[in-house]
Parts: structure tokens; sequence; C-alpha cells
């Protein structure tokens, strides 16, 4: 396969490397440096739906809990309807009910409030869970410290055995709260590679070197549309029925089942949008 028009387009825009994969094969791969673990942001996030569904296989939580049953140390004085009425199943759509995105990059460092599970859950409440899209770092964190309350351990070490040992991925660094909770919605350090194996064992439905790991019943479900057209259970759908993987900056998995391929890429891309027309039409275009 031949890349060189993306790279002429993508290098500008501060890719620092691309990986190719189709029917298991790698087919295409470009490198401005060596690889290193970096950020990879709200990528995050897919990790945290994986581990979701780790637990639910598991019978750790189901969907359908309400966060009033969960966290019932943390609830406001005042539990208002929306509140009341929010599940497991919001925390993975960005449709929780709040108004803005919370927990943000810029805000964490800056909350008076350490027990950050009280803070989210304070927050206002002023739609029905469900029925508004808000892109929104709080889903993802009660997600990611739910798994890690049924499991008794944080999510690097519940992942290890069941996702990343298989995946020949090392105990990655990733993000915490400042009461030691990994912080599920971002800050999980991966090479391009190991992103790029996650994107291969979504595309593979869950199995890795012949082995089920994880329902392929979920891998559906939780990447398919949701409460909102352009997103699944903590991926983003996109162009050719892709779902991907997706941090600032553009470090992105993509997964394009028809194609049986996946697309990954490390970046420091500030027009993002430029960057991911780039990818549909010089990359997906040619799969």
């Amino acid at each position: 396969m031949d890349i060189t028009k993306f790279v002429d387009k993508a290098a500008p825009l501060g890719v620092l490397g691309v990986k190719i994969t189709q029917n298991n094969e790698l087919i295409a791969q470009w490198h401005s440096e060596d690889e290193c673990r970096r950020n990879v942001y709200s990528a995050a996030k897919s990790f945290t739906s994986c581990a979701v569904g780790f637990a639910v296989q598991e019978g750790l939580l189901s969907l359908a809990e309400k966060l009033t049953d969960i966290f019932p140390r943390e609830l406001p004085e005042t539990v208002g309807k929306n509140l009341a009425k929010a599940t497991v199943r919001d925390l993975l759509t960005m449709c929780l009910g709040q108004e803005a995105g919370f927990l943000m990059g810029a805000q964490r460092p800056l909350y008076e409030e350490d027990n950050w599970v009280k803070l989210s859950l304070s927050i206002p409440f002023p739609y029905t869970p469900g029925s508004r899209f808000v892109y929104n770092n709080v889903g993802p964190y009660l997600a990611g410290i739910l798994v890690q309350r049924r499991s008794g351990c944080d999510l690097v070490s519940y992942l290890t055995p069941r996702l990343f040992t298989h995946l020949g991925i090392k105990r990655p660094m990733w993000e915490t709260d400042p009461m030691g909770n990994t912080f599920g919605a971002g800050g999980l350090f991966l090479t391009l590679s190991e992103l790029h194996k996650f994107g291969l064992f979504y595309l593979n439905k869950g199995r890795w070197n012949g082995k089920q790991l994880l329902s392929p019943e979920w891998i559906e479900e939780s990447t398919k549309p949701q409460s909102d057209p352009r997103y699944g259970y903590l991926f983003w759908r996109g162009e050719y029925n892709s779902f991907r993987a997706d941090g600032k900056y553009c470090q992105l998995s993509i997964i394009l089942p028809n194609q049986a391929a996946v697309v990954s890429l490390v970046a420091e891309c500030r027009k993002g949008d430029k960057l991911m027309q780039a990818v549909y039409d010089e990359l997906c275009a040619q799969l």
C-alpha cells in the first residue's frame, strides 16, 4: 500500500507515526521518530469501555444499575430526578445528563475537592440521561471507578491479566485522581504499536492468538451507535462504518470491519478535522 500522499499531507500536521493492518497483515507504516510511550489522552476511554466489558462478562456489574445505588456514600444531599434515573449505560454514551464537560484536562489540577466521585455527582443533571450528547469526562471516570471498586484493584491491574498481557503490552502508566484511583477518562500512556494492537483486538471481536478473551457480543454492542449516532460505549463512530479510539491531538486507532483493517496513528496535531479527512481520503479509500 502506497501511503506517500498521506504522509505528504499528514507530516506537516504533526503525525509522528502510522500503522495499517489489513487481513491481519501489516501493509504499511511510517514513523518520523522512534516509538515511545505517549499520552493517548481520551483513547483511554475505549480501554475503560473494554474494562467494563470484562466486568460485565464476569458478572461484576450490570449496565442497568443506577448511579444512586452504586455510589450511595457520595450522593448530594438532594438527588434530582435526572440523577436518580442515570444508569451505568449512561456513563458510556456521553449522554449522562450534565450540561458541559467536567473533569477535563485544564480543570483537573484546579479542583479543591479530592473526592472526584462526590464532585462528579454534585454537578447538576439538567437533562434526562440519554437525551442529549455532551462530551464529558465524568461518565468514563465513574465507569472506571465502578470497575475498580467491584474488582478491588486499579484499572491497570484489572486489565493486565485480561488484556495487556495477552497483547504483549507491559504494565503501562495511567493517570490517577487525587485519591489514587485510575482516571478512566484519559491519561493512559502507550506506544503506537500498543494502541494498534488494541484496534486489532477489536477488529477480531475480542479474539487474540486463537483465544476468545472478550465476548464478541460486547464488542459489537459497545462499538455500534448508541444514544447518539456518532458514539458507542466510549468509542467514536466514523466514515466507512468505522469506529475508533480517539485521543486529543489525534491519537487514533480506527477499526474498519468492512475492510478487515485497522489504521492507527499518534500525532501532535492541532488540526484534527484536516488530519481525519486525510486518513479517510488517502488511507481508508485505498483499503
